[in-house]
């Protein structure tokens, strides 16, 4: 049993127009998608799980495990019972389990939601403690520009990195791997990172936009949510800009769906997320061809997967099980870890890796994190400015071109160049 002892209360509240407003300037946390989602309210802490390289059994396990102790100790009254009310944590977990990164779930002192037209506030604290008192919306800051150049991998070096991964392949070393790239820079220390969340809530309403721990970005790729028992997940692999008018798009979008260099790696990925579904779920369906999935700045080919959980497991173990998939680390996924730990010349960090939220009953919402920067935690001493650095990749395969894949990170890039600028 955990000696963390939390009590829950969930209570319906008038409508909220805007989240964001109500959670942290300088370290938001937030899930977000298509205006509804959950956000901490203020910066209050009321528990959380950090796990750092070398604890023995996988990280996304211990987390796991802990929560579960978590909220089978806890006493909570949510009489409305929608996905994200009640006790939830919001959680962004390592890509590699040697990051030096931690893997963290955090329990915030109070939560702000809404969903279908409704909104809640839960309150969260410690069995020995008083609720906090709820913080008030806070007005956004000025705006603000950050700037991001090239970091430890160059555009040049990212073209000779997927050169190599090229003779490997047709070594036969693996069949696919992701190779990213990133770019470094810095921020105002006083920006409101509210802005740039808001800003890809606005502009990418179809992704899920996530803040958690100084982790911003918004991904198209949901790695998996539970609830009621189903379980669904989207696997996207398999890219291309759009075109600058309706009849280049018409022709990107047909190129794309073609594409045998594309849709062999997105076969790979679907392959994968299959295989380790199956485990725990029945009635697993996927459709047979996958189809183009339309973003403001790119196309990407996506499969839907569906199916009813029937051995107990939690989200959290669902993504233990998932990641890393296909889509952001190859096939084998031994050996393209290895050649994405050999080849890249950075720590990747909680970057492709899993980022979400969980509740009580074990549900919960995650995403892959992908088109998203890492913040510092506080401004440098010297500048005054607070360190970020932004991360894309592609999927490199037999037939891939390292100056095509180059073109294809800077399209990832843009969403979150353009909302920092």
């Amino acid at each position: 049993m955990s000696s963390i002892r939390l009590v829950a209360q969930t209570r319906e509240i008038p409508p909220v127009d805007d989240l964001l407003s109500h959670t942290s300037a300088s370290q938001p946390l937030a899930w977000l998608r298509r205006g509804d989602g959950i956000v901490a309210a203020g910066g209050g802490i009321a528990a959380s799980v950090s796990v750092p390289a070398g604890r023995g059994p996988r990280r996304s396990q211990l987390i796991a495990d802990s929560w579960r102790e978590i909220a089978a100790a806890a006493e909570i009254d949510d009489p409305i019972g929608l996905p994200g009310t009640g006790l939830v944590a919001f959680g962004a977990l390592t890509f590699d389990e040697d990051s030096a990164a931690d893997s963290i779930l955090v329990v915030p002192d109070t939560v702000i939601g809404r969903r279908g037209g409704r909104s809640w506030i839960t309150r969260i604290r410690t069995a020995e403690k008083d609720f906090a008192p709820i913080p008030e919306p806070a007005p956004y800051a000025p705006h603000w520009a950050g700037r991001v150049g090239p970091g430890a991998q160059t555009p040049q070096g990212y073209q000779d990195a997927v050169r190599l991964a090229l003779s490997e392949i047709a070594d036969g070393a693996y069949s696919k791997v992701v190779l990213a790239r990133d770019l470094t820079g810095t921020v105002p220390g006083d920006a409101d990172l509210r802005r740039l969340a808001r800003a890809l809530s606005t502009g990418y309403p179809d992704t899920w936009t996530f803040a958690v721990h100084g982790l911003i970005g918004a991904s198209p790729e949901t790695l998996v949510t539970a609830h009621a028992r189903a379980v669904t997940a989207r696997v996207l692999a398999g890219t291309t800009a759009r075109g600058a008018d309706p009849e280049e798009d018409a022709t990107a979008s047909a190129a794309l769906a073609a594409s045998t260099k594309d849709l062999d790696e997105h076969r790979y990925a679907v392959q994968s997320v299959l295989a380790t579904l199956r485990p725990h779920a029945r009635d697993l369906t996927a459709s047979e061809h996958p189809f183009v999935l339309e973003l403001p700045n790119l196309f990407h080919l996506a499969t839907d997967v569906s199916g009813d959980l029937d051995d107990g497991a939690s989200s959290l173990d669902l993504v233990g099980a998932m990641h890393p998939t296909a889509a952001v680390a190859g096939t084998p996924t031994d050996a393209a870890i290895a050649a994405i730990r050999r080849i890249e010349p950075f720590d990747r960090g909680r970057y492709a890796g899993p980022v979400g939220w969980i509740d009580a009953a074990g549900d919960g919402e995650w995403a892959i994190a992908l088109r998203c920067a890492q913040f510092a935690d506080a401004p440098e001493h010297e500048s005054g400015a607070r360190a970020v650095t932004a991360y894309a990749g592609a999927g490199i395969v037999a037939g891939s071109d390292p100056e095509a894949e180059l073109l294809e990170t800077r399209v990832k890039f843009r969403p979150l160049v353009d909302a920092l600028a």
